[in-house]
């Protein structure tokens, strides 16, 4: 009985131990737990990844993003005048691009950028251990290619979502490019300054030099650039900027790309940048000859350089003498050869101020239309010495008063036209009829926007100084037709040419005789007793001054050499100027200033 006892007792005890070993101890619980958070916490990070993922643009839209063409002006020799729509540089590579301008990038930014993958294990680490020492965030750990994915994405948002993306591309980079293409595109994608991206842009604003002709030096600088743009702008902070490119040398020498005496001589040649040029004195110009664009080759969407006429040094000399002597008044120039390429085109004395370009305004040209006149009394036999009769006169309600209220009684045809008396053309009209005056201003070019009344042959109805001035073109172009133009070619970026101009051969609009005898008359205004005298300058052909009613207009157009120069001044609201000014005084003398 007692055997049996033990027998049962061992059995239980048996039991129980075989129980508690089935049952998972404490620690399994909690490795299981840990194991079942890890893979939910995964597949959340991967459903996270996904999401983020699909919210991004397509890879290749970013890549190869749209913009608005860019426009490239050009001036007559070949230099760039200015760009509209530019917000980038000029395309840059490794290929293309002298070592030490890459060099100097990869140096500073990721000097293991071709041996490492999308991320840099070690740049973490380091940039942790700076970040953990500093307290705060001292150092980075982006590779160029995750730099060149955040330029892509030109995105700043401080957002998790965005760093993976920026992960997710900069992988996608490494896996579609090479290292060399990922360097182009950040050369070519990172911003630098005032909006615009590249390397290429950099330069051109700090330095006013292509990215491919930049010196060691210069390269340094702009790679300086990188770390933070405006704080280390060689132009905004050029101490910081200098002081972070003497590093930059420091490292290309340490890393072999140059070596230590190029090193030196480039310290030397560290300074700081100067401010780019202003070209808005020319965008009253580019914004004439972007208008000539659209109407030769229509809507465009790919990049083109636009090879023009333009004189540089003459617009900058124009740019400068206008606003010095009209005061408060506003003025405009135009300056063209004689077959009608236009040098120069100034709209107004400030194009931040205003960007109506007055040189094409319609205003009344006064007594600067008289030529038109004169020119149909030549051709119908007349002579600088045929004598006409100065005196007060009136043809139907219409009565003309000479300035001053003067007359001269019997002159010359010569002389009326020098001292700009009104009386005469108006009598030469009722002679000749108003209809040969305004078909002579036909075969000069303006004749469809003149009014047929008495009114219109002293200046009454209104033209453009651009209008104007072709006409003075075509009597010093020895009567031939002249077209104005401002562009020669357009090219795309590859230099295939999309348009060139083919000039159509000039038709004979005056007679040789007519010519010679309008060009006498035009030399006398500028004499000492003519009303243009202050233009005169050694080497001047001739000119006409121009005045309207009440002084709201005045006018002075002449010629040097193959040049011929309008020049406006009056105000944008057409009320009078000073009764002092004519085209004889503040007009003139501008001619004068620019052509002396």
């Amino acid at each position: 009985m007692k055997s049996n006892t033990n027998l049962n007792s061992r059995n239980l005890q048996n039991r129980a131990r075989s129980g508690r070993a089935k049952s998972p101890s404490r620690g399994m619980r909690l490795f299981v737990w840990c194991v079942n958070l890890i893979m939910l916490v995964l597949v959340g990070v991967a459903i996270y990844v996904v999401i983020v993922f699909l919210q991004m643009p397509s890879l290749d839209a970013i890549l190869h993003e749209t913009r608005p063409a860019a426009v490239v002006f050009l001036d007559k020799s070949g230099n760039e005048i200015r760009s509209s729509n530019r917000i980038m540089g000029t395309p840059v590579s490794v290929e293309t691009l002298p070592p030490h301008v890459w060099q100097a990038i990869v140096a500073i930014e990721d000097k293991r950028f071709f041996e490492h993958g999308p991320i840099e294990v070690r740049a973490i680490i380091r940039a942790m251990v700076s970040n953990l020492a500093h307290g705060r965030l001292a150092a980075g750990g982006s590779t160029i290619t995750q730099q060149t994915a955040k330029n892509i994405f030109l995105s700043r948002e401080k957002k998790i979502s965005r760093k993976v993306q920026e992960l997710i591309l900069s992988y996608w980079l490494e896996n579609r490019f090479d290292k060399n293409q990922i360097l182009d595109l950040y050369m070519n994608r990172v911003s630098l300054v005032g909006g615009m991206r590249g390397i290429d842009a950099a330069a051109r604003v700090m330095f006013q030099t292509p990215a491919n002709k930049m010196s060691i030096a210069q390269a340094a600088q702009i790679a300086a650039m990188l770390k933070a743009p405006t704080a280390y702008s060689p132009l905004a902070n050029p101490e910081k900027n200098i002081a972070r490119a003497r590093v930059i040398l420091q490292e290309m020498v340490r890393q072999g790309y140059i070596s230590l005496n190029q090193a030196r001589i480039a310290a030397r040649e560290l300074a700081p940048a100067a401010p780019a040029p202003n070209t808005n004195i020319y965008r009253y110009w580019t914004d004439f000859v972007l208008d000539e664009v659209r109407s030769i080759i229509g809507a465009f969407d790919s990049d083109m350089y636009v090879y023009t006429t333009l004189d540089m040094d003459l617009q900058d000399k124009i740019a400068a003498i206008l606003p010095r002597h009209v005061g408060a008044y506003q003025g405009a120039a135009v300056a063209m050869t004689t077959d009608g390429a236009i040098r120069a085109m100034v709209g107004g004395t400030d194009y931040q101020e205003s960007q109506y370009n007055r040189a094409l305004a319609l205003r009344q040209p006064g007594s600067s239309f008289k030529p038109i006149v004169y020119l149909v009394a030549l051709e119908n036999g007349m002579t600088p010495d045929s004598y006409v009769n100065d005196s007060p006169f009136t043809i139907g309600d219409y009565s003309p008063k000479n300035y001053n209220n003067k007359y001269y009684g019997d002159i010359t045809l010569a002389t009326a036209f020098a001292k700009s008396v009104n009386s005469v053309p108006v009598k030469l009209t009722e002679t000749f009829g108003i209809d040969s005056v305004l078909n002579m201003a036909g075969r000069l070019g303006v004749g469809n926007k003149l009014r047929r009344e008495y009114s219109t042959v002293l200046g009454a109805s209104e033209m453009s100084l651009l209008d104007l001035t072709t006409v003075y073109a075509v009597i010093w172009n020895n009567g031939y037709s002249v077209r104005p133009y401002t562009i020669t070619k357009i090219t795309d970026p590859h230099g295939n040419i999309i348009y060139e101009r083919n000039p159509s051969d000039a038709l004979q609009i005056l007679m040789p005789q007519t010519v010679d005898y309008m060009t006498q008359l035009l030399a006398d205004v500028v004499k000492i007793s003519g009303t243009g005298h202050r233009a005169m300058a050694h080497g001047v052909l001739g000119g006409k001054t121009g005045t309207s009613n009440d002084n709201r207009d005045a006018w002075f157009i002449g010629a040097k050499n193959n040049l011929v120069i309008g020049v406006w001044t009056g105000n944008d609201d057409f009320t009078p100027m000073s009764s002092k000014i004519t085209g004889g005084t503040i007009p003139a003398t501008i001619f004068h200033e620019i052509v002396k």
